[in-house]
């Protein structure tokens, strides 16, 4: 006998920090508390739909996290810039909703050091901190500069990551992720190391301010009661019924005993979440 907790799109888990940190899952207008449920058998089943998350048009393809065709070419939000933000051509004229930006670009901006599968320099809205870093599975993190705007958050990203990755090794990071380390420590002589670079782009870039900080690490625990030591992942295209016993969540990944599954990859996909 199975128990169905809920019904419909999928959207991105919503998290709040702990500890542990705190998972709730959208199906439709559902919102499924995840946290208990861990030790428990679950199903997840997927019907076969997608759903834009934009237009609510059908789609046989998700593009971007949860977009059909039509938005992801036309929508602000699935610009190549949001990828890259150094690539911003807001101050050019031809952001293709400048409105949008007004309200996600436009804004104080955050360049921060987090250490999930290793260290990473990263960006963020003021006002995603630390959903970010949640999202991110990060075990630690801390921000480092804050800025008027998302294209001045990517030229100081660009050039950090010449010292620093940029990038998140999954697999590690749902293995455990790195041992906890100094990070503020470690973020000084990051930005020791990229001085030089940090004043020529002073230079080229005039408009370019930033506010250093000197902010406390913020450490973040996840549900989990056992991480796997093998990573394979399960896909809704691929396998429409996925079951297991859920062992934990870090980042936005459910850790099922036989695999793990990325949720926020699978946004707009009608899906059926049951207990076994």
């Amino acid at each position: 006998m199975t128990n169905i907790l809920g019904s419909g799109q999928v959207r991105k888990m919503k998290v709040e920090l702990g500890p542990p940190a705190s998972y709730q899952l959208p199906l439709g207008d559902t919102l499924v508390e995840m946290n208990p449920l861990i030790g428990k058998e679950i199903k997840l089943t997927y019907s076969g739909e997608i759903h834009c998350i934009n237009c609510d048009r059908k789609t046989n393809k998700s593009f971007s996290q949860g977009y059909c065709y039509p938005c992801f070419k036309s929508l602000a939000e699935c610009d190549m810039c949001i990828m890259r933000p150094e690539t911003c051509h807001y101050s050019e004229g031809t952001c293709r909703d400048e409105k949008w930006a007004d309200g996600h670009c436009m804004q104080d901006h955050y360049v921060y050091i987090a250490n999930s599968s290793g260290l990473k320099v990263g960006i963020t809205r003021g006002d995603q901190l630390p959903t970010r870093w949640i999202d991110q599975g990060a075990n630690q993190a801390v921000p480092m500069f804050r800025v008027k705007n998302r294209f001045h958050s990517g030229l100081l990203e660009t050039t950090i990551k010449q010292y620093v990755s940029d990038r998140t090794d999954w697999r590690k990071m749902l293995k455990g992720g790195a041992e906890s380390v100094d990070l503020k420590a470690r973020a000084n002589d990051i930005v020791n190391q990229a001085k030089s670079d940090l004043a020529e782009l002073s230079i080229r870039q005039p408009d370019l301010e930033w506010q250093a900080l000197d902010e406390p690490v913020v450490e973040i625990d996840y549900p989990v009661e056992q991480y796997p030591t093998k990573v394979s992942s399960f896909n809704f295209d691929k396998t429409p019924e996925v079951n297991g016993v859920l062992r934990g969540i870090k980042g936005q990944y459910l850790i099922l005993d036989g695999g793990v599954i990325n949720m926020r990859k699978f946004t707009g996909y009608t899906v059926a979440l049951a207990l076994v």
